[in-house]
């Protein structure tokens, strides 16, 4: 009987300890997506930080006769720094939250890129002038605030160790290989479509972005969270798939810059930044859900919410990028077409005058980034000039159509 009491007494006192367990274990995994939140904000607000830093330092040195006098500033080397740390810390992020909730956390960036721009911008306005210019820049980041709080308070609390066996288990699984026979064939189309068919559009160039850019991030998170198990003792490294996947991190990333770069000669860069945001982001958590299975267990009222923010900072980050002015690169001379008084010399774009944006232009020194847009391109119209006697059919005049090609 006394041993009986004793198992009784002893079984009484483990009770308590086992079903604190799951509360313990619930709590450390909201402190592990606040430290990987933490991480991804600071990440990209140094990141933005640093790109403005070193766009600084480019205009600055615009006129300047060697091409790569920036490298003597300190300026750009700071922005450097500051680049590298932000990237590392959004690269250690993927470790310790999922990656679903990291990857909208992107917005951060574009908030900050906003913020820095209205801070710094050299401008005089009137108070009525400054808020009608930008109070879409205002609304968009209110909102962008609003969707990343909800990503944060309702991202999924689903977190596993990043070993070598997990990823192995997660790569040979059904779901994620009827995922990535889906992505592979869609991919395919649209580098058809993009390179024999010249589909120039930029939701196609930006979905192929997007395409990689799920691949990465997966990649990015398996390698992250592979390195700071073996950091902690658990050594990783010696898994084949852990090479696997840092080679399949870089060339996705080397093939997302090039298709970046082709986008940027075609389309602006603030619409190039909502739109590929938003793609990004939607693809990116697709796969994270399929091979983490980041939304696993989550119950409705969560998954509602986090999709609410998705779209709120998705709507934020719009306004934001929609409100931007243009850039209009620098040149220290009048351009022939934005002259006062200039009659019109184009019809129907057949373009023999170059247009404000184009690198061809003369005269004595001048800044005309604030040039208003209300001198129109100048157009000439096609006229025929009759040669001998009336009755001789005339040899018009041609006008040579210049494409991107030519």
């Amino acid at each position: 009987m006394d041993g009986a009491h004793g198992a009784a007494l002893q079984l009484q006192q483990l009770l308590p300890t086992s079903s604190a367990n799951p509360v313990r274990e619930a709590s450390f995994s909201y402190k592990e997506n606040l430290i990987g939140a933490l991480l991804a904000i600071f990440g990209h607000l140094v990141v933005s930080i640093a790109l403005n830093l070193q766009k600084y330092c480019h205009i600055r040195l615009a006129g300047s006769k060697d091409p790569r006098a920036y490298f003597k500033t300190k300026t750009w080397w700071l922005g450097l720094f500051l680049m590298l740390l932000g990237e590392l810390g959004v690269f250690a992020s993927y470790a310790f939250a999922p990656l679903s909730l990291i990857v909208p956390l992107s917005a951060v960036s574009v908030i900050a890129s906003a913020i820095i721009g209205i801070i710094f911008i050299k401008e005089k306005w009137k108070p009525k002038d400054f808020l009608r210019r930008y109070i879409l820049s205002f609304v968009g980041c209110g909102l962008a605030i609003v969707g990343t709080y909800l990503l944060v308070t309702f991202a999924p609390n689903s977190h596993e160790k990043m070993t070598g066996d997990n990823i192995i288990r997660h790569l040979v699984s059904w779901p994620f290989l009827l995922y990535m026979l889906v992505e592979i064939i869609l991919f395919c189309l649209l580098l058809y479509f993009y390179k024999e068919r010249n589909a120039n559009n930029i939701v196609v160039i930006l979905l192929l972005v997007a395409l990689l850019g799920s691949m990465s991030v997966v990649a990015v998170k398996a390698v992250a969270g592979m390195l700071v198990l073996s950091v902690q003792g658990n050594l990783q490294l010696d898994y084949p798939i852990f090479y696997v996947m840092l080679v399949c991190m870089v060339a996705t990333a080397i093939y997302q810059a090039a298709f970046l770069g082709q986008a940027s000669q075609m389309y602006d860069s603030s619409l190039i930044a909502s739109v590929g945001y938003i793609l990004s982001t939607t693809v990116a958590i697709t796969a994270g859900a399929v091979f983490y299975l980041d939304f696993l267990g989550q119950d409705v009222l969560h998954v509602c919410m986090f999709a609410l923010g998705c779209l709120i900072a998705f709507l934020g980050v719009f306004l934001i990028t929609r409100n931007r002015k243009k850039a209009i690169p620098f040149e220290p001379y009048i351009s022939m077409d934005a002259m006062p008084g200039m009659q019109n010399m184009h019809d129907k774009g057949m373009t023999v005058q170059p247009d404000l944006k184009a690198s061809f232009s003369y005269g004595a020194l001048e800044n005309n980034d604030n040039i208003s847009e209300i001198y129109a391109p100048a157009t000439l119209p096609v006229m025929q000039e009759e040669h001998g006697s009336r009755n001789a059919s005339g040899v018009p005049y041609r006008v040579l159509e210049h494409t991107k090609k030519e």
